[in-house]
């Protein structure tokens, strides 16, 4: 699911904006249009609280592969690729959900690969497991992962919710809002990533402009790290850093080569 920081096609449809823009101290330089929420003063009420893991426990059943979460699209195909400039070194990701399922702790998930790309040199490539609840939120399981250093395969950052300890996290709500709060990973130690809606509204990115984003600001206790990610309603990531959408696709769902060296989650 993480980036390494310096470490026939689907049209884009334009929409026009429905909301002014006020500037937000986390805002971003891609994502400014999007009002930032949690801003003292702002317009928008903050729904607050921490959203429990339990609904993404595999006790509660009812996961599907099938998304009816807006903002987070699973057809099998479907690709979106992201560009951009870190440190002047232009960098690549392409995301792929793939025609490949994965049982983890009796949950059948759909994998998601992301592979990146920096100065046109294959960096990483991951598989990740992801199903939505019964309550409609993406519930993630966790990654295997190749990063390519060194002249050889690191895979650093993988994880697996069936490891006694962990549990699955959740990558997008039901009903996002601004101000909730989740765990999307919880391997203690290993990958703790935590999220935060902090902003609503439009977005331009080169495929578009579009009126119904949110802004997910996420943090690494584990390293100090943060960053933000921008998703739209029937479309999916459209910002990751300094990466924003320029392309999507509609493929087979078969992965590319180099395909993941091995899957140490599930079966």
């Amino acid at each position: 699911m993480r980036r390494t920081p310096m470490r026939a096609a689907v049209a884009a449809i334009a929409v026009s904006s429905t909301l002014s823009l006020v500037a937000g101290c986390d805002a971003g330089p891609t994502a400014r249009p999007i009002v930032d929420a949690l801003a003292p003063g702002s317009a928008r009420r903050a729904a607050g609280g921490q959203i429990s893991l339990a609904q993404c426990s595999p006790e509660q059943g009812g996961f599907t592969t099938i998304s009816t979460n807006r903002y987070f699209p699973m057809d099998v195909g479907r690709q979106w690729i992201l560009e951009g400039q870190e440190d002047d070194t232009p960098v690549r990701l392409q995301i792929t959900m793939l025609d490949r399922l994965r049982v983890i702790g009796g949950v059948t998930t759909r994998v998601k690969e992301e592979r990146e790309w920096e100065d046109g040199e294959l960096l990483e490539v991951s598989w990740n497991y992801i199903a939505q609840s019964a309550e409609g939120s993406i519930c993630y399981f966790g990654e295997d992962v190749d990063i390519f250093e060194d002249g050889g395969i690191s895979h650093e950052g993988a994880w697996c919710a069936s490891t006694p300890g962990n549990r699955s996290g959740i990558l997008m709500p039901a009903d996002p809002r601004p101000g909730m709060k989740f765990q999307m990973e919880h391997a203690p130690g290993v990958a703790e990533d935590e999220g935060q809606i902090v902003g609503v509204g439009p977005v331009e990115v080169p495929v578009g402009q579009f009126s119904d984003a949110i802004r997910v600001r996420e943090s690494n206790p584990l390293d100090g790290d943060k960053g933000y990610k921008v998703y739209v309603a029937d479309v999916g990531l459209v910002v990751d850093e300094v990466l924003e959408l320029v392309a999507m696709h509609q493929t087979s769902g078969a992965p590319d080569e180099p395909v993941l060296s091995g899957q140490s989650c599930g079966k």
